[in-house]
């Protein structure tokens, strides 16, 4: 993050509020804590809101690094005593459903969950401490939430800044390529135990018709063999939340409600979206790529190395609030819109650097084909070569996870790769459905690999809607899944995370395909640190040992669509 050249002083102590109860328009009432400056005037306020609890996001521990053993991580609210020292009142409101909050709980950015942070924007306006100007600070849930209040317009509402945050709840939350991922499962067993939460599938629903419903979803072979995730659809109680995602196994609207690129055309203020590269797999970097794309409006893009950020979140965080806000509630001159918009770290360089688009214009899009004896080059396969191939039996039966791997030769030179990364795989299985898993790594010269972004396609998820497809981010509309022909060769597009990486000389590239990840195969050397130790999100992994043939030859030319940065 860059210094300041003009930010708030440090001049006021604090002074707080503690369960503040906010009328929202139907009644309930949300509680919140508000921290202020001591002197009495007008200042500029800055709402997070979340279901992980307020009371921890104040605590007065000191940061914490990420192999503490108290090391926690939804303290991500930023720092009251910092902010308000700086002249901002810092309010923390638990969304409805979760403690003192009245209401239901309905799950991840809900409408109603909008609804009412537009309502506490208005209500802060209104109160004798506050200017007028509001804003919204926080990362992850607390950022994603930002996008969704941001599109109900609340008038009092100036800036955002939403970091970590997903764009698209299906496709990058909780499935990705229609693969279900864990993630979910973590958060809302772990981390958002919701008071009063409630399953709107089950709540639209007759007890007749979620019996029915179910009995369907019990059915799953890949869902009979993983009592950690059965045990969730057979007691929709139990886990409320991660019901819904359970009973929602395509995209559609319970998704469209909570994914904020469906609100783009209603998000008008200015905003700062940031992320790490890998980042929780596709979870956060996409949806930090897609937000600053698809939102017409005042931005700045920042993509950090792949680190795990210390809790309570550090005074950089809350340094570059105050650039932010400085500039957007206070009209001081911090510099920060005078900058290149986009700012990312370029793995491998140990360097910052700054653009104005992404993807980057001059990019050299090079196809890198699969060949025989695990080769991967710019010349496509000559020969009338057989497929390459791999047998996965499920989880219940190994540990080990198979794979196939691809190898550049040793790059000649330092070459980059910054942007979007795609593979055109043919492939076939010998079953009607099964999972892709495509991962792109460096490898030093001593056989060290670090892996730099990640693919996911479900086979029966292979349709791509040709009008919202690029050729380095291909669409799925996950809707209408096709089972397959079982041996037939089928033509699988599948998008990566971005990435930003030299490839030093003497270095090489690895591609690795696999169909199955789970907890306890995590690999901590090979896994950037952003990916963090607390949880390991992994996808449920099919119940049938299937044989996967990877084609490439003239007729299935195989390969990578990489963005290669010239020199």
């Amino acid at each position: 993050m860059s210094p300041s050249k003009v930010a708030s002083e440090k001049k006021y102590t604090m002074i707080d509020e503690r369960d503040v109860m906010v009328p929202m328009r139907d009644n309930v009432k949300v509680a919140v804590d508000v921290f202020r400056p001591d002197d009495g005037g007008k200042f500029p306020a800055l709402l997070a809101m979340s279901p992980y609890g307020k009371g921890i996001q104040s605590m007065t521990i000191p940061a914490q690094p990420q192999e503490s053993p108290i090391h926690h991580t939804p303290i991500e609210a930023g720092s009251p005593e910092y902010l308000a020292s700086r002249g901002y009142v810092h309010v923390i409101a638990d969304v409805r459903g979760i403690g003192w909050s009245e209401g239901e709980y309905r799950g991840w950015m809900s409408e109603q969950e909008a609804q009412d942070g537009h309502d506490i924007i208005e209500w802060i306006a209104e109160q004798p401490w506050c200017d007028g100007n509001v804003g919204m600070v926080g990362i992850s849930y607390f950022g994603t939430v930002q996008l969704v209040v941001a599109a109900q317009q609340p008038p009092h509402l100036k800036a955002i800044m939403p970091w970590n945050a997903p764009a698209d709840f299906y496709r990058e939350s909780t499935h990705h390529g229609g693969m279900l991922q864990t993630f979910f499962h973590y958060l809302y067993i772990q981390r958002i135990c919701a008071d009063n939460s409630i399953s709107v599938t089950a709540k639209e629903k007759s007890k007749e018709e979620l019996r029915k419903l179910v009995d369907e979803l019990k059915a799953d072979p890949d869902l009979q063999i993983n009592p950690e995730l059965f045990t969730y659809v057979d007691n929709p109680g139990k886990a409320p939340c991660l019901f819904d995602i359970l009973a929602n196994p395509e995209d559609g609207p319970y998704y469209w409600e909570r994914s904020p690129n469906r609100m783009y055309d209603r998000i008008k203020v200015p905003f700062y979206a940031r992320s790490g590269w890998w980042a929780y797999a596709h979870m956060h970097l996409v949806g930090a790529f897609h937000n600053y794309n698809g939102i017409d409006a005042p931005k700045k893009l920042e993509i950090d190395a792949p680190v795990v950020e210390i809790r309570p979140l550090p005074d950089e965080y809350n340094e570059e609030v105050l650039r932010w806000y400085d500039y957007w509630l206070k009209g001081m001159d911090t510099g920060i819109m005078d900058e290149d918009p986009i700012r990312f770290f370029v793995n491998g360089s140990g360097e910052w650097r700054t653009e104005k688009e992404w993807p980057l214009a001059r990019t050299d899009w090079t196809k890198m084909y699969l060949r025989r004896w695990n080769k991967l080059s710019e010349e496509p396969e000559e020969a009338a070569g057989k497929p390459d191939a791999f047998v996965q039996q499920p989880p219940d039966e190994t540990l080990e996870l198979s794979s196939i791997l691809f190898e550049t030769e040793k790059f000649e030179e330092n070459t980059e790769m910054t942007g979007p990364v795609a593979i055109y795989l043919y492939g076939s299985i010998d079953q009607v459905d099964g999972n892709w898993i495509i991962s792109v790594r460096d490898v030093a010269p001593d056989g060290k690999q670090v892996e730099l972004t990640k693919g996911f396609l479900k086979a029966s998820h292979r349709e791509v809607d040709e009008e919202k497809s690029k050729p380095y981010e291909p669409y799925h509309p996950h809707v209408h899944p096709h089972p397959v022909e079982p041996g037939k060769v089928e033509k699988y597009s599948i998008g990566l995370a971005p990435l930003s990486n030299i490839f030093k000389a003497g270095h090489k590239m690895r591609l690795v395909i696999s169909s199955m990840d789970h907890a306890r195969a995590r690999d901590y050397d090979l896994a950037p640190e952003s990916l963090g130790r607390t949880h390991s999100p992994w996808h449920l992994g099919s119940s049938l040992t299937t044989l996967h043939k990877v084609f490439h030859d003239e007729e299935h030319p195989s390969h990578l669509l990489l963005p290669i940065i010239p020199n």
